[in-house]
């Protein structure tokens, strides 16, 4: 599909009524087959675990993407994966550095802090924690981290570094040095000693967010200590 600029003849880092702000593309990096990682100019706050809604041309409507950058970094960084026939995410994947780019204030309560805690991902699901680490947060925190394949457990070096033992990635249809054969709610189901206090935040699909919970919830943990972000 072709790409799709913006006609408007506002000046550069303007805002109109809807709150979108325009800005220039840093880098867009196909990073997996299908799967982007889209940067531009920090020029608003925002707290580790939020969202930005972003478009390349305002009569499109936003579409919101949990940003995966630290919140003092230079530049914000959109995690994002393609939908084929899509309106927005074809053009998306099109932009290169220096096209315009429309771009939402931070929002959103998916949030924490830097008390003991566990964090659950699958897919792109991942990026509000990179934020929350790259940001100080994850000094105190388990990952668990789910994908079909190994391709898709996106920052998974990062974490190992940063964590060490304390990250666990999960594969259902490739198998790899410490990445355990399964459904990341399997490897969750063979922790005897999981904690039923501290938070629990779960992102990615709504199908692994109903059944960690379920899970969760029958080993005990209280509802109101789980939190959930649903990516579609």
């Amino acid at each position: 599909m072709a790409k799709r600029r913006a006609t408007s003849g506002a000046l550069l880092g303007s805002s109109d009524e809807t709150g979108l702000r325009e800005t220039r593309v840093t880098e867009n990096i196909e990073i997996a087959a299908g799967v982007f990682l889209l940067k531009y100019p920090r020029e608003r706050d925002f707290l580790p675990g939020q969202v930005v809604g972003i478009t390349v041309d305002r009569r499109i409507a936003p579409r919101y993407y949990s940003i995966s950058s630290g919140k003092d970094e230079e530049f914000v960084d959109l995690l994002y994966d393609v939908v084929p026939g899509g309106e927005l995410t074809p053009l998306l994947a099109a932009l290169r550095g220096g096209d315009l780019l429309f771009v939402s204030p931070p929002s959103g309560a998916f949030l924490d802090g830097d008390e003991e805690g566990w964090w659950i991902a699958t897919g792109t699901g991942i990026a509000p924690f990179v934020s929350m680490a790259k940001s100080g947060l994850g000094g105190r925190k388990h990952l668990v981290h789910g994908s079909r394949l190994a391709s898709g457990l996106y920052y998974r070096k990062y974490f190992a570094a940063v964590l060490k033992e304390r990250y666990v990635s999960c594969c259902t249809k490739e198998a790899g040095d410490g990445i355990f054969s399964g459904r990341l709610t399997a490897w969750l189901g063979q922790q005897e000693d999981l904690p039923t206090s501290g938070r629990f935040l779960l992102c990615g699909s709504a199908e692994m967010v109903v059944d960690v919970r379920d899970l969760l919830i029958a080993r005990g943990v209280p509802f109101g200590n789980i939190s959930s972000e649903i990516y579609f």
